[in-house]
């Protein structure tokens, strides 16, 4: 992603009859235009990224005479899934684009150049230079997508969760008798009450998933966007069983995200279908035994038995989840599309490196960015300011002498 460049100031005098040395009337540049993700529910994956890769705003136009300032360059907005996290190339999280119409600003454009009428003075009255504009911003970014959805469907392979989120929904994914028949998470749409819930059916989690055993570990991530989560056990594995794999599933959990424990969660024994009177009194002694008793529930994905029992415990545990999402979550701030030009120009540091001398100051590094070091007035004004800005005194005080290499930003010069 790259902002757009800012304009050129204009290095213009007026031009009129009967008017033969007319003062100066450059105008400024303007600021290139910046760069935005927009989150949008009408993209479901990052497809369209795979074949373009680079996307640059357009840049702000240059100064013209008669105090004309150029045309901002407009603001590419570009569109990504709602669920989208935005990284850059060191990994550093930039925004979690999580909701419809969400922006984020991404890469700022160029600041434009002021034209030659800003440095008229009473000693300087036909300035016969202008200022570049300043490049934009430029950056790799890593995006990627996690599923967003209401309730998660985890538990150990074989559990019945593909089963069951098509009981409850009107999904059809592919469902088998062998382990890992889900490699990746299916979506289906349950009707709650007077709205709607997603349901995200999370494949299998093994012992160690969170450190990159089976499946699993590849969608633990998709597991954070889930409100509410509903652990899903064999009905056929027995009494003896269940513990043990609602352990297994709970530890790989907080292992990679403690506070995932902390969620608002239902359990379920599934293929209900599958017991014996013995086996439901077992089924019904474990699930008392949690605690959960008003969030637990024995079901068959097959028969039906209990499925409408747990949509009304997953009713009450979605709304519950919303509205403590809705208290906590703060508003949205709109995004500020910062310009430099807050610093102060005295605010720099010189640093001796081997041979030469190195200036760092963000006001300092703008000066000499936009500066016109091919025009002799130009270079005069510049050194005038940064001398009046301590730098000479402070390049002096660092221990450099004429001759000396300075470098500021991405300009090098000799001291003198």
């Amino acid at each position: 992603m790259r902002g757009g460049h800012g304009g050129n100031g204009s290095a213009s005098f007026r031009r009129e009859k009967y008017v033969p040395k007319g003062g100066p009337d450059g105008g400024d540049g303007a600021p290139g235009g910046d760069v935005v993700l927009v989150a949008t529910r009408q993209l479901h994956d990052l497809s369209h990224f795979r074949n373009k890769h680079h996307f640059r705003a357009a840049a702000g136009g240059h100064g013209l005479g008669a105090r004309k300032r150029g045309a901002d360059g407009p603001e590419l907005e570009v569109r990504v899934p709602v669920g989208t996290e935005v990284s850059d190339a060191e990994g550093e999280l930039l925004g979690d684009l999580v909701r419809e119409g969400q922006r984020l600003l991404v890469a700022r454009g160029g600041e434009g150049g002021r034209g030659n009428i800003n440095f008229k003075s009473s000693t300087r009255q036909a300035p016969r230079f202008a200022e570049h504009g300043l490049e934009g911003e430029e950056r790799w970014l890593t995006l990627t997508l996690k599923l967003l959805a209401d309730i998660g469907l985890v538990g150990l392979p074989n559990a019945g969760k593909s089963s069951l989120l098509a009981a409850l929904t009107r999904a059809h994914p592919k469902i088998a008798s062998y382990p890992f028949t889900t490699i990746e998470p299916n979506l289906g749409v349950m009707y709650l009450g007077e709205g709607t819930a997603v349901i995200a059916d999370i494949p299998g989690l093994i012992e160690g998933a969170s450190e990159g055993a089976g499946l699993g570990h590849r969608f633990l991530a998709h597991i954070e966007r889930t409100a509410v989560l509903l652990y899903v056990l064999d009905g056929g594995d027995g009494a003896d069983v269940w513990p043990q794999a609602l352990a297994t599933v709970r530890a790989e959990l907080g292992a990679f995200r403690e506070s995932l424990l902390r969620r608002p969660a239902l359990v379920a024994v599934n293929k209900a279908d599958l017991l014996d009177e013995a086996g439901r009194e077992e089924a019904g002694a474990f699930l008392a035994g949690l605690g959960w008793p008003a969030a637990t529930v024995l079901v068959s994905a097959d028969s039906g038995e209990g499925l409408d029992l747990l949509s009304r415990a997953l009713d009450d545990a979605m709304a519950a989840a919303r509205e403590a999402l809705a208290a906590a979550e703060p508003p949205e701030a709109s995004p500020q599309v910062l310009r430099p030009g807050e610093d102060r120009l005295e605010a720099f540091t010189v640093e001796p490196v081997e041979d030469y001398f190195v200036v760092h100051g963000r006001q300092l590094e703008r000066l000499f960015a936009k500066a016109d070091l091919d025009n002799e007035d130009a270079v005069a004004y510049l050194q005038h300011i940064v001398d009046r800005a301590g730098l000479n005194a402070a390049l002096r005080r660092a221990g450099a002498v004429p001759g000396d290499t300075v470098v500021v930003g991405e300009q090098e010069f000799e001291f003198s």
